[in-house]
């Protein structure tokens, strides 16, 4: 199978190449990632630049982009053959609930949607790295499952992996979205000519965490895979929402 790989670590990155090695012991891999961190870029284009790609010692290809500009120059004017698949990962850390809305992990998967292709994103839920080949294995063992079992046209896969060895890991759970609370506060600053500066501060903690969550699964050592639309429609809402546009 043709793959394209890509990540929102950049293309330096212990996770992408560790993903890279895994996956290209069964299929055809190139790898088009950014050439710089882009963590929490989610699915923005670079509109205000041209795109450059270079290519890398390894093979790899670095763009001076984000992961969904990866993604779309891959499959849409560089690669001669276009790919059957789109990974993206393996995330230093979790992209659980909230996450996947920041997520430049899930935002690559999610360009491939956008561009007809089957994809899935994958993240370790640990920032500091660690079993990697665990998470690698995962995504071997699901695209194995993905070619007798196609997803629907408008989902992608978001995969999480709890930092454990592989004959620890309990297994995967199918699971939904959990939700945080609000995030801590900005850290407010000044940078070295006395301007204030803000950083932001800690994400929120777990909410909506209970049996069923992706939360929930990672907390007990299960592999969390959870489908994930990329048609945003609430479409449990459009008759009351007819409703209330005639009232107007």
């Amino acid at each position: 199978m043709r793959i394209l790989l890509s990540n929102d670590d950049g293309v330096h990155a212990e996770g992408l190449a560790s993903l890279y090695e895994a996956l290209s012991q069964d299929h055809e891999v190139t790898v088009i990632a950014p050439d710089r961190n882009c963590s929490g870029s989610s699915n923005a284009l670079s509109l205000q630049q041209p795109l450059r790609i270079q290519k890398m010692k390894n093979g790899f290809y670095a763009v001076n982009g984000t992961p969904s500009d990866c993604v779309h120059l891959g499959i849409n004017s560089f690669l001669d053959d276009d790919p059957q698949l789109v990974v993206s990962g393996i995330n230093h850390g979790a992209n659980l609930g909230d996450d996947v809305i920041y997520s430049g992990t899930v935002a690559a998967a999610t360009e491939g949607r956008y561009m007809g292709l089957p994809a899935i994103a994958v993240s370790l839920c640990n920032y500091q790295g660690g079993h990697f080949d665990t998470a690698g294995q995962v995504v071997r063992d699901i695209i194995r499952r993905l070619g007798e079992h196609p997803l629907p046209a408008d989902q992608i896969l978001n995969v999480n992996v709890p930092d454990l060895p592989h004959d620890r890991l309990k297994g995967l759970q199918v699971t939904r979205q959990g939700r945080r609370h609000r995030a801590e506060a900005m850290v407010r600053g000044q940078d070295p000519w006395g301007r204030e500066i803000f950083w932001y501060g800690k994400v929120g903690q777990e909410q909506d965490a209970g049996e069923g969550t992706d939360f929930h699964a990672i907390a007990n050592g299960y592999c969390s895979v959870t489908p994930l639309s990329v048609d945003m429609t609430a479409y449990q809402s459009l008759e009351d929402m007819q409703t209330w546009i005639e009232a107007l």
